[in-house]
This record gives structure tokens, sequence and C-alpha cells, in this order.
């Protein structure tokens, strides 16, 4: 019997478009999604702008691959990039393609993998243009994942709080956003929609469908855009929506589906 592994991802870098902090939170959020064979980053090593990227390249096990400028004005990082993506995809070697980039020149090359069947995650900052967002399968915003070492800090100061008793008790947590907010913003119509489109007939919808329904709508929703970890938080944070939990019938498993009130 063959066991199932994990999808092959190709992680290619735009040293030009991405800040180089946060490498590791970067990789570990790529980890979520599949195994990357191959870690290549472009750019002009020869400009100090992407001097940064370098005390951290060998850490990482990134390679990193040297582009001139041929000519002022034009982005030849971009088109080696695009070159190799296309190598990459006609070895057959990989799964999908992680792109990092806030460029919105690789938009014609996310497009292209998806029609190949390949996965295409795209990973950039807030100001990347929505056109490459759309272009991709899931896009996820660098503002949204948490350094490893503050996670790792966050871990210790945790276990210090935990060990200390103190004696005036402490007032708990504002909600990370209020659910008012969130709803301006449009995000309440779209799991609305997205859970009539999937209802059966007694209204509800299954959260794992819901959540790939969103998804496809909107590439880069992500629960953690608005503070909350899970999607199962930021339902609960609207007060037009229920959850049901049904028992799957196997241990440590329950099925959740939601319908509109």
């Amino acid at each position: 019997m063959e066991l199932s592994r994990d999808p092959r991802l190709a992680v290619l870098i735009d040293a030009d478009n991405v800040p180089y902090s946060n490498v590791k939170g970067m990789l570990a959020e790529i980890a979520k999604y599949g195994t990357p064979t191959f870690k290549r980053i472009y750019g002009d090593w020869t400009k100090p702008t992407v001097a940064g990227w370098k005390s951290v390249l060998l850490e990482s096990a990134i390679t990193p691959v040297q582009q001139y400028s041929y000519t002022s004005g034009k982005n030849a990082t971009d088109s080696a990039m695009i070159i190799d993506a296309m190598d990459i995809l006609y070895t057959g070697r990989v799964d999908g393609f992680c792109i990092v980039s806030s460029d919105s020149d690789f938009t014609r090359l996310a497009i292209r993998l998806r029609e190949a069947g390949m996965k295409v995650f795209g990973i950039g900052e807030k100001k990347t243009p929505t056109p490459f967002i759309a272009a991709c399968d899931k896009f996820i915003y660098l503002e949204i994942i948490k350094p490893v070492e503050t996670v790792a800090k966050q871990v210790v100061v945790q276990k210090v709080k935990s060990r200390t008793k103190s004696k005036t008790k402490e007032a708990p947590p504002a909600p990370p956003v209020n659910a008012i907010e969130i709803a301006n913003k449009g995000l309440a119509k779209v799991i609305s929609d997205s859970i009539n489109d999937l209802a059966d007939e007694k209204g509800w919808a299954f959260l794992g469908d819901l959540g790939n329904l969103i998804l496809k709508k909107q590439p880069d929703f992500d629960p953690r855009n608005y503070g909350f970890k899970k999607l199962v938080p930021l339902i609960k944070s609207f007060d037009q929506f229920e959850i049901d939990e049904r028992e799957s019938g196997k241990k440590n498993t329950i099925l959740v589906f939601v319908r509109t009130k």
C-alpha cells in the first residue's frame, strides 16, 4: 500500500519585492501546505538593496540565483523566475508552486501554472496588486505571518505566567476585531452567500466545504487577517450565524456545520 505524501512545492522568491525579515516564519507557513523541494531566491546580489538577504540564506537552505540588471528600468529577476518556473514545471517533479513576491508581473505565470494543474500559493505584502492575488489558489499576506522567534518567546512568557500565581484577577482580553468592523468590509456577506451556495435542505453547510468555497472566491482570505486563528472563532464573532458540532462516529473527531439564523 502506497503511503500518502505531502505535496512537493517549488518555492521561488523575488528578493526585489519582499522583505528579508521573518524568512523562518515564511518557510514555516509554507510547510503547512507541502514540502519545499526547490527553494530559490532571485536578485542582483551586487545591489545593496538586497544585502539583508545574504545573512539568512544559508541557515534556511535557500539557493541564491544571481541575475544582473541588463537594462535600466527592466526587471531581469522576473524573467529568470518565470523561466525557472517553467523548467521546473516540465520536469514533473513538483505538485505546486509558491511564488513569494508583491509584484503583479507574476500574474500570468500563476495563471499558466494553474492551467497545467499546479496548485499555486502566493505570499506577499498587503500592497500586492489584486490581479496577482486573484491568480493564485491561496494568497497569504506576509504581515500576518508571525516570526518564529516571536512565537518561541510567547511560549516562554506563557510558561512563566502559568507558574506565577497572581492574587489580582486579570480582566479578560478584548476581542481582536469588532465583528461590526469585519461586516463593514463585506466578509459577512461573503460567508452568508457561501453558506447559501452549499446549504442542505435545513440550511446547514459543512465548515470544511465553506472554508474552501470562501477561499475560491477570495484567494487572500485568512482568519488571521481579522485577528482570529481559525475560521470557527471568526464565524462565532457574528450574531447572524449559528454553529452545530456533531459527533462523527470516530474518536476525537467532530464535524462542524454552519448556517444563517
